[in-house]
């Protein structure tokens, strides 16, 4: 059956975990404004969905978390498919397009205790345990804190903040857009973010990107007015960086682009970038600004910064499977 763009509410495509579908909502409520049509959401399984207690690294990870909400966008069961950016393989789709990426909420990952530690002010008098299934995340956490113990957790985000509650771990890193997002409530913790100084985030963290298929223009033409400008061009940057390192989910590497200013009134981009071996111990970060208006040449830019320092051989062995 293909959805008629014309008729009926807008059918958007999630996965069915509590942050996935605050995520469409926005992006259902965002459309259902802009348009003067209702919509409603499908919420639909995944691969990593179904198998919540397998480790990411034990899959091929590429598309994990999006496999089946696409093939209801494909099959033309629902207009469009809002995802988690960073969740999103960096390889198109025959048949799909990225029609909005809506403003982007705070990048940057945050530390939750109970006592609202910062990283540096963990005890050092006992062992400590942070959670976290990242290979970005623990890469990093290694580097500036080699007495961590980095827990691998998975489970969704209450299900992670529900750990340090009960006293598993010490701590968790996870995103601050998804506490901003969820707004947990009813847990005494505390969320510190963490600078980009301490942990770079994710490539495209924060953000959404909403595909419909491309031959269906009226819901192209309409997911326009829900697009960010800025925010797509800080992504583009952040997600050509990891294009370029060949890099999937389970690699450790960090990105954040944000729009400057410059003093001749045009408009600039700055990108941090990281790359690192799964134990910090080889972690390579740099920095690069270019012109707004081209963020994907930034972002292949920094990837050659980045592999010239050293990153290819990390890279090479990731590749290969063997230790780094």
């Amino acid at each position: 059956m293909i959805v008629r763009p014309e008729r009926g509410p807008w059918r958007v495509a999630t996965r069915r975990s509590a942050l996935a579908l605050a995520q469409a909502q926005t992006v259902a409520d965002a459309l259902a404004g802009a348009t003067g049509r209702p919509a409603e959401l499908v919420g639909l399984s995944t691969t990593g969905d179904d198998h919540p207690e397998r480790a990411i690294e034990a899959f091929d990870a590429k598309g994990l978390f999006v496999d089946g909400t696409r093939r209801a966008v494909l099959d033309g069961d629902c207009h469009l498919v809002v995802h988690s950016y960073k969740d999103l393989p960096t390889a198109p789709v025959d048949g799909l397009l990225i029609g909005a990426v809506p403003v982007r909420y705070d990048p940057r990952d945050a530390l939750v205790t109970r006592a609202g530690h910062r990283l540096a002010d963990l005890p050092r008098d006992r062992p400590v345990t942070v959670g976290t299934s990242s290979p970005r995340r623990r890469a990093q956490l290694m580097k500036a804190r080699r007495d961590l113990i980095v827990q691998p957790i998975r489970g969704n985000l209450e299900t992670r903040l529900r750990k340090v509650v009960e006293g598993e771990v010490d701590a968790v890193v996870v995103a601050v857009a998804g506490l901003l997002r969820l707004r947990p409530s009813g847990l005494e913790l505390t969320a510190v973010p963490l600078e980009h100084g301490e942990l770079l985030h994710a490539p495209a963290q924060g953000a959404l990107a909403v595909e419909c298929r491309v031959d269906d223009a009226a819901t192209r033409a309409s997911l326009q007015r829900i697009d960010h400008a800025h925010t797509r061009a800080e992504v583009a940057a952040e997600r050509a960086l990891l294009a370029e390192l060949e890099g999937g989910c389970t690699a450790p590497i960090g990105a954040h682009a944000s729009r400057l200013t410059s003093p001749s009134g045009g408009a600039r981009l700055e990108l941090l970038g990281m790359l690192s071996d799964p134990s910090g111990t080889r972690l390579f970060r740099a920095s690069h600004e270019a012109a707004a208006d081209d963020p994907v040449r930034l972002g292949i830019a920094m990837a050659v910064t980045l592999r010239e320092a050293g990153g290819e051989q990390v890279l090479e062995r990731l590749r290969a499977g063997g230790p780094v």
